[in-house]
């Protein structure tokens, strides 16, 4: 039960700061921290948490993550129906303090694609034309691949583990510099439907591609990894 409180309270933490900051402090006229500084706190969410209860759960906070460890043998099969529960709970946890934050400043609104940092395809969010649904798909694919590469190199029994949480914060924070003009950013399936069911509509229609890629791409990871770049001597 320790680990399962932890993977809650550390996907709540991801989902509030990192969704947070995006509703709240993204587009505020002048002062406004942008996608760069939306980037960063996603970034930031995981470092702190990896350092504040990894120790206890493995700092997971992915259903995505949970399974590319697991292909990647680091993870008991038995194990991962509860981490998923427990994260995608946590999150959407977080995704109901935020709509009660927002209303009380009457600021909610689920119309339009990204609304309440809902993930997307096929959207004009960003620029004129919006990425096609394969676009999208690529990009959530390679890009949680290389995250649990990054996650599976930094905690290898033979890296510096003292480390392990900044690079994988980084890690995070380089995939949302990417990657939010095309998707939103998801990588984690339990933050894409936390968001999702709030804003219902287009984005529960979506969502099914913000679960598909992220954990094909995470599996591949972590067969990879085991297969290919670790040292099994």
């Amino acid at each position: 039960m320790r680990k399962l409180f932890a993977e809650f309270f550390g996907t709540f933490w991801l989902v509030f700061g990192g969704c947070g900051a995006a509703v709240f402090a993204a587009g505020v006229p002048d002062i406004g921290i942008g996608l760069v500084g939306v980037s960063l706190a996603f970034g930031l969410t995981v470092l702190t948490m990896a350092y504040a209860v990894g120790h206890i759960s493995g700092g997971h906070f992915n259903p995505a993550v949970t399974l590319g460890l697991w292909a990647g043998g680091r993870f008991s099969d038995k194990e991962i129906f509860p981490y998923i529960i427990s994260q995608v709970l946590g999150a959407t946890a977080a995704a109901g303090a935020l709509y009660l934050i927002l209303n009380g400043g009457d600021a909610f609104s689920s119309e339009g694609a990204g609304a309440f940092a809902t993930n997307f395809y096929e959207s004009e969010v960003y620029n004129g034309k919006g990425f096609s649904m394969m676009a999208a798909f690529l990009t959530e694919f390679i890009l949680t691949m290389f995250f649990l590469i990054i996650i599976l190199g930094a905690t290898d029994k033979l890296a510096n583990g003292r480390f392990a949480g900044i690079a994988i914060g980084l890690a995070l924070t380089l995939i949302h510099l990417i990657s939010i003009p095309i998707t939103n950013t998801s990588v984690n399936p339990a933050r894409s439907t936390s968001q999702a069911l709030f804003v219902q509509g287009e984005a529960l229609s979506q969502l099914w591609l913000f679960w598909v890629a992220p954990i094909a791409g995470a599996i591949v990871a972590g067969f990879i990894y085991k297969n290919l770049l670790q040292d099994n001597k």
